[in-house]
């Protein structure tokens, strides 16, 4: 039984949720999300909540039913708060910047990285923060995750791509004798 499958989630006034066809669309003030929905898992939506249930008691059934569960409540809160994540650049000579449409880093390789930004997320720069937004959570988490990747913070001096409020664990290096 899953317990964040078998509560029901209420739908905020402005916001629409409808299902057709196999495709679940949640639309609200900041846009319109839609997402195809795995055939063992049921949403209904009646009397301004979503009910989410498996089709059968297989696994599969019940493992989707909360994570579908979980979908529908982050489409639900991205079209009506964005969702935002922020990345920290750290090193001396290491800067980042917009070109056009893209994301330009340089950080510590002979060259510079240049990242496409995907549609429906923005990206603001404030020095050497990056702050991502966006009303789908998963192409917000995904997109900082791939620009992390980019340079992951180091031990020695914590240089690198780092989330806001991450801590980075230091290690001590060489003595000198």
């Amino acid at each position: 039984m899953s317990r964040i499958g078998k509560n029901s989630i209420p739908v905020p006034e402005k916001t629409n949720v409808s299902v057709a066809d196999g495709v679940l669309r949640v639309a609200g003030p900041l846009g319109e999300i839609s997402k195809a929905v795995h055939s063992s898992v049921t949403i209904a939506v009646e009397n301004g909540e979503v009910q989410v249930s498996p089709i059968n008691s297989s696994k599969l059934a019940r493992s989707l039913w909360g994570t579908f569960a979980s979908h529908v409540k982050n489409m639900i809160k991205g079209v009506n708060e964005k969702y935002k994540k922020q990345l920290d650049v750290r090193g001396i000579g290491y800067k980042v910047e917009m070109q056009g449409k893209d994301l330009k880093l340089s950080v510590g390789f002979s060259h510079p990285v240049v990242v496409a930004i995907p549609d429906g997320v923005e990206v603001a720069l404030e020095k050497n923060l990056i702050t991502i937004s966006g009303i789908d959570k998963e192409a917000v988490g995904q997109f900082a995750a791939n620009v992390r990747a980019i340079k992951k913070p180091e031990p020695y001096k914590g240089k690198g791509i780092r989330y806001v409020g991450e801590y980075v664990r230091q290690k001590q290096g060489k003595k000198a004798v």
